[in-house]
């Protein structure tokens, strides 16, 4: 793709919308990928007396991420902190969504299908409010490349 393409979307003000959307899906793929690794006891699973779920993690980097995002959302770089911050959050609870419906540990079983369904819904809305957020404003038309010709 051609640079002025990612310069474009770097300077859109929609910019942290898709920061979220990014760092979702990888922190989902990501932390999917590690627990399947547990399964299958390729990488150790943290010993100790209880088991504390991923979901915990996220919920704490959702509420930092909100914390910046209000204290300080005239700030491009730590918005832009913040939206990575809730991305990474927001894929580590929604990961485990099936905890919070059934209250039970159902990850492994049928029922955690739910938490699959839940992150494909929170990305697709993701995805629609910032294709929405930047065709609204009518930016877009103004970032088309206009060749002018020599009459």
């Amino acid at each position: 793709m051609h640079p002025s393409f990612f310069k474009i979307i770097k300077e859109s003000p929609h910019f942290p919308q898709l920061v979220i959307l990014v760092t979702f899906l990888v922190s989902f793929t990501l932390i999917r990928t590690v627990t399947i690794l547990q399964r299958r006891g390729v990488i150790p699973d943290l010993p100790g007396p209880f088991h504390v779920h991923h979901m915990v993690f996220g919920i704490i980097i959702i509420l930092v991420a909100g914390y910046i995002g209000i204290s300080f959302w005239d700030h491009k770089n730590l918005r832009l902190l913040a939206s990575t911050l809730f991305g990474i959050g927001a894929a580590l609870t929604i990961d485990e969504f099936a905890l919070w419906l059934f209250l039970d540990d159902v990850y492994w079983e049928r029922g955690g299908r739910i938490s699959v369904d839940a992150v494909i819904t929170t990305e697709a809305l993701f995805l629609i409010g910032y294709l929405i957020s930047e065709i609204h404003d009518h930016a877009w038309i103004k970032k088309i490349p206009l060749k002018k010709h020599k009459s």
